[in-house]
């Protein structure tokens, strides 16, 4: 209980000393130790519209793909004008897979193993920030 409450104390303080603007009701995640805003999607319409006919995503921003269940996931970027990058993880929050998306193309994007969430930043950014397969990823909702 009080490594928990430790852990969870040092993960606030980090966040509070983030240049990512945190507004209380802001869904964000937090993979090893950088913070990104999230726009969640959990609705069959949300995940279709997904970041389509956006002319650009935040730095530190990205979409949360929620599933209802851990399975194989596909992704294109039809109508997706932003290059970005995609982390698939699995329900235990590793990433399991990390692919890399050319904007309005509709090529498929398949996760190597089965994933519950997907998210999608600006191209780069996982690399940038030293993020890779296998880092667990924390959700704060």
């Amino acid at each position: 209980m009080v490594i928990s409450c430790l852990i969870s104390c040092k993960r606030e303080k980090e966040l509070h000393n983030d240049k990512t603007q945190i507004k209380k009701s802001q869904p964000f995640v937090i993979i090893d130790e950088d913070t990104l805003l999230v726009e969640i999607s959990d609705t069959d319409k949300k995940r279709q519209l997904g970041l389509m006919f956006r002319d650009e995503l935040d730095k530190n921003s990205g979409m949360l793909f929620i599933f209802d269940n851990e399975r194989i996931l596909s992704f294109w970027m039809k109508n997706t004008k932003i290059p970005l990058s995609i982390a698939f993880i699995n329900s235990d929050k590793i990433i399991v897979d990390m692919q890399d998306m050319q904007p309005l193309t509709e090529t498929e994007h398949t996760s190597r193993f089965p994933a519950i969430y997907a998210l999608e930043v600006n191209k780069g950014w996982f690399r940038n920030h030293n993020i890779k397969v296998g880092d667990r990823v924390y959700f704060h909702f």
